[in-house]
C-alpha cells in the first residue's frame, strides 16, 4: 500500500526524476530494454498513470473494503463458482468504486506536469500535454493560457460534479 501512495505525497518533479533513474537508458531496468521509453509518447502514459493510479487504487480498495462480504458467502453457499461470484457479485457491489477512482485517475492525469515534463519532455504532437502548453502559452499568449486552463478547468469540474454522489449519497439536484 505505501508502494501505491507513494505518487501521492512525492512531489511530481521527483517522480520523474524516479521513472528517468528506473526507466532511462541507463536506468536501472531501461539499460536492458531493447528500445528507449523517455521522452516518448510511452513516457508520457507512463508519467501520468504513475501520479494517478494511488486515485484509482485507493477508490477500488475503499470500495471493495465497503462492500459486505455475505453477498458473496450467500452466492457460495448456493453453489456459485468463484468465478460466478467475481462476475455477478463481486464486480457489481465495486464498480461505483472503480468508476470514481477511474474517473479521478483520469482528470488527475490530465492535469499532470511535473512527472510527465521531467520524464517526456515537451515535443509538440510527441509529448506535450495541455499542462505543459499552457505553462509554454503563459509566456508567449497569455490569452491562449487562459483558454487552456479553463478546458481544463471545465473538464474537472464536470468530473467533481458526475462523482458529488459518490462522495455525499443523497446529494442529487
Amino acid at each position: 500500500r505505501a508502494l501505491v501512495t507513494v505518487p501521492l505525497v512525492l512531489p511530481p518533479v521527483v517522480g520523474g526524476v524516479a521513472l528517468l533513474l528506473l526507466l532511462g537508458r541507463r536506468g536501472l531496468i531501461g539499460q536492458f530494454l531493447p528500445f528507449q521509453i523517455p521522452f516518448s509518447t510511452t513516457a508520457v502514459v507512463i508519467a501520468q498513470v504513475f501520479v494517478a493510479m494511488p486515485f484509482l487504487v485507493l477508490a477500488v480498495e475503499g470500495a471493495v473494503r465497503a462492500s459486505d462480504r455475505r453477498f458473496e458467502t450467500a452466492a457460495a453457499t448456493l453453489g456459485a463458482t468463484r468465478w460466478t461470484i467475481l462476475r455477478r457479485v463481486t464486480l457489481p457491489l465495486v464498480a461505483p468504486g472503480v468508476s470514481a477512482g477511474a474517473l479521478l485517475c483520469f482528470t488527475r492525469a490530465l492535469g499532470e506536469f511535473g512527472a510527465t515534463i521531467t520524464f517526456a519532455g515537451s515535443f509538440p504532437g510527441v509529448t506535450q500535454t495541455l499542462p505543459i502548453a499552457t505553462y509554454l502559452e503563459l509566456q508567449r499568449d497569455p490569452d491562449a493560457a487562459i483558454a487552456l486552463s479553463l478546458t481544463l478547468m471545465v473538464v474537472s469540474v464536470a468530473v467533481l460534479v458526475t462523482l458529488r454522489d459518490r462522495w455525499v449519497p443523497g446529494l442529487t439536484s
